[in-house]
């Protein structure tokens, strides 16, 4: 038996037929599945999930990225454009608590697995459905990659510098999306347990991207006009990310009151400058851009890993801007197993990442198995689950339903 569900973990016994791809609807299964969730992910040979595949744009010459979103899963082949096979994936979910989809509006019903037809073979199911811009409205018929979920929502625009053009959001967009999604689906299986009704989850890449900048929208309604802040905030000065006496090694910097400060002057500039003009929040603010300059000038000079420690010391808030080789090496994230090792056949071990999260009363949650091959959860999933015998699977891959 293949299952891996554990008997405390938050999720155990929750089973999810998943049949998103790409990133965002992967990292929202992914995640439930490292809080114990069962989860079977639906692909076939011919349409396999793309982020099994190199992909020479991103400059990723092995599937690096599916290590990311498919460490846990379970992994099966059914050609969904075969009725039998749409048949097999009715009955897959008529045992599992969840169906999690991430095509565009439409598709899921045009192959017989919408939300009413599962519904039919599970009367109280969970179903996920994330998409560009939701199930319903004039745009949903719009598909998407992440930057066109931050462009679209507003975020980018709201992204970068104040002078500069907007920042598109990539990965953080997916990531973003799949963490709603996860959140979500988590409420709807409350409801479930309470009520015993079903519940079809649809969320919209597009609206999560507004969501994050709501106090921009709340100006734009009150008539005025938000710029893009850059690193700046609101409250804090200086506040930003400057460069040091390395090169590409940044420091990344929050002063929160006056008495920082006035240390924060101390350590870096030798002494407290008397400028009347930075002597209170406001008067920094005012003058950010004056200031941003002479911290600048004060860290040019400086070690950003020395001045790092000096500063945490006296309780202001700076650190490097780490790079991925940084991350990649640190002890305190491989001691919470925030970084994990895994592997698949036939590609070395490598990093990836685990969860952020960690229970003090349930068993350890995180990943627990190694990327799967396509179809390698078969035998469990067809033999054990559905009760199919060897010679019935033999022909079904003969007829191509498992393909």
């Amino acid at each position: 038996m293949t299952t891996l569900t554990q008997a405390n973990a938050p999720l155990a016994g929750v089973r999810i037929a998943d049949f998103t791809i790409h990133a965002a609807g992967p990292f929202c299964t992914h995640l439930l599945s490292q809080l114990g969730a069962e989860c079977i992910k639906i692909e076939s040979r011919t349409r396999p999930d793309a982020f099994r595949k190199p992909h020479a744009v991103y400059g990723r010459m092995s599937a690096a990225t599916f290590d990311q979103v498919s460490a846990n899963k379970l992994s099966v082949r059914l050609n969904l454009k075969h009725p039998e096979a749409v048949a097999l994936a009715k009955r897959l979910v008529s045992l599992s608590d969840i169906a999690a989809e991430s095509f565009r509006p439409g598709v899921m019903a045009r192959l017989g697995l919408g939300f009413d037809a599962l519904r039919e073979c599970k009367p109280d199911l969970v179903m996920l459905s994330l998409s560009s811009c939701g199930q319903s409205g004039p745009d949903s018929h719009f598909s998407g990659y992440a930057p066109l979920f931050g462009a679209w929502g507003g975020l980018g625009w709201m992204s970068g510098y104040t002078d500069g053009p907007p920042m598109e959001m990539r990965h953080v967009m997916d990531h973003s999306a799949g963490l709603h999604a996860a959140t979500a689906t988590v409420a709807a299986l409350h409801q479930r347990r309470r009520t015993g009704q079903a519940q079809h989850v649809d969320l919209a890449a597009r609206e999560v991207a507004s969501a994050m900048i709501g106090d921009a929208l709340l100006q734009a309604s009150a008539g005025e006009t938000p710029v893009r802040p850059g690193n700046t905030h609101p409250s804090m000065a200086p506040h930003g990310v400057y460069a040091t006496a390395q090169p590409d090694r940044w420091l990344t910097l929050a002063i929160r009151n006056d008495t920082e400060w006035r240390t924060f002057a101390r350590v870096v500039g030798g002494t407290a400058p008397e400028d009347s003009r930075f002597a209170t929040a406001g008067g920094r603010i005012c003058h950010r851009d004056e200031l941003d300059a002479m911290v600048g000038e004060w860290l040019a000079s400086r070690d950003a890993d020395a001045i790092v420690g000096e500063l945490q010391q006296r309780g202001v808030c700076a650190h490097v801007s780490w790079n991925m080789e940084d991350v990649a090496g640190d002890e305190h994230m491989r001691s919470r197993n925030a970084l994990v090792d895994v592997s698949a056949p036939g590609i070395p071990p490598r990093l990836a990442v685990g969860t952020p999260a960690s229970f003090s009363h349930t068993d350890a949650v995180g990943i627990r198995r190694l990327t799967p091959e396509l179809g390698q959860d078969e035998d469990y999933v067809f033999g054990e689950l559905l009760g199919l015998s060897t010679a019935q699977r033999s022909d079904l891959e003969a007829r191509e339903v498992i393909l």
